[in-house]
């Protein structure tokens, strides 16, 4: 095994220009660690935020971003026992993703499904698990009830989309441009709409014989929000997801009265990590829903390592239709 790998390393906190590919040594492995030979990381808007100092979790430079991989294990350090060298992995953690390797607690990892490729595997969980404990634990979607998807050309919006046909749900769909409504559409939603457009309540409320949708499913946040709550139905649930926008919505409490819709909020990590038996459980269930190709991501842009700066930058102009990755083989 190379004492060195490859990586793409942000070097100051001023963005994609501050990406650099170097040589990074390869450090020891602690007990229940293992090393990963990466095949493919996802990019996600967190990578993006870090290297302007911006998100939640502020690494000091230097840092490698990268949220999710998928690849091959390589080495095995003491105490680990549920994986062997040449296993298809996936991965997370909070960074060091954008590399040739990578060093994981082996509670980090998880086999990667027969049915996906490395580079659906390293941006498959993530969006897959917040879609499913948005519109099963939380929202309890079931067959026939019409959903209003906000940010569907995104990762998580994506896999809302898929997760909610799979359901049988109706739905309707968010995005920004001709080519994302079309995407969306193919992805399975019914109807997908201009979120622009300033009929967007009325036209959603047109599509529902005027009684509004049953849930709405929102990663966006903004003024776009506060629309979304009036085409909601009496008695709806509405899903805060994140905010990728920017702006973190203020919703009217009086309004939500009226129409006696709940506001619910949600966040699948840290309910997993508080909740081990919901983990389980939420584990076992996409696992099944993987093999069976649900949610399988849509990735309309592939990079190499070398161009790293430039998958963020792609990220940054909002040009990603569901998901972008960072392959080494490319």
């Amino acid at each position: 095994m190379a004492s060195t790998y490859r990586a793409a390393v942000c070097t100051a906190l001023t963005g994609p220009d501050s990406i650099r590919v170097e040589d990074i040594e390869a450090p020891p492995l602690k007990a229940g660690e293992v090393r990963i030979a990466v095949k493919a990381a996802g990019l996600n808007f967190p990578d993006l935020l870090m290297t302007y100092g911006k998100y939640q979790f502020r690494p000091d430079p230097p840092f490698i971003p990268g949220l999710e991989v998928a690849g091959t294990v390589i080495e095995i350090g003491e105490a680990v026992t549920g994986l062997s060298l040449g296993d298809r992995v996936m991965g997370g953690s909070k960074g060091n993703g954008f590399a040739e390797q990578i060093v994981l607690p082996e509670t980090a990892i998880r086999s990667l499904p027969a049915a996906l490729s490395f580079a659906e595997g390293a941006c498959w969980h993530g969006a897959a698990i917040t879609a499913w404990h948005a519109l099963n634990d939380k929202a309890a979607l079931h067959e026939g009830e019409s959903i209003l998807i906000l940010g569907a050309s995104g990762g998580v919006g994506m896999a809302a989309v898929k997760l909610a046909k799979h359901r049988g749900a109706r739905i309707i769909a968010t995005g920004s441009s001709d080519k994302k409504r079309k995407a969306i559409e193919d992805a399975g939603a019914d109807h997908s709409l201009d979120p622009a457009d300033p009929e967007l309540a009325a036209k959603v409320k047109a599509l529902t014989d005027s009684k509004g949708v049953d849930v709405v499913f929102d990663p966006v946040g903004g003024d776009l929000a506060i629309t979304a709550t009036r085409s909601i139905s009496w008695g709806g649930r509405y899903l805060i997801v994140g905010f990728a926008s920017g702006d973190i919505p203020s919703f009217p409490a009086n309004h939500a009265l009226i129409k006696g819709y709940s506001l619910i909020g949600l966040r699948a990590g840290e309910s997993a990590r508080r909740d081990p038996e919901l983990a389980k459980r939420s584990e076992q269930a996409l696992r099944s829903l993987a093999e069976q190709g649900v949610m399988r991501p849509h990735i309309s842009h592939s990079f190499a390592l070398d161009d790293a700066a430039d998958a963020l930058r792609v990220l940054e102009q909002r040009a990603v239709i569901g998901r972008a990755v960072i392959e080494m083989t490319l």
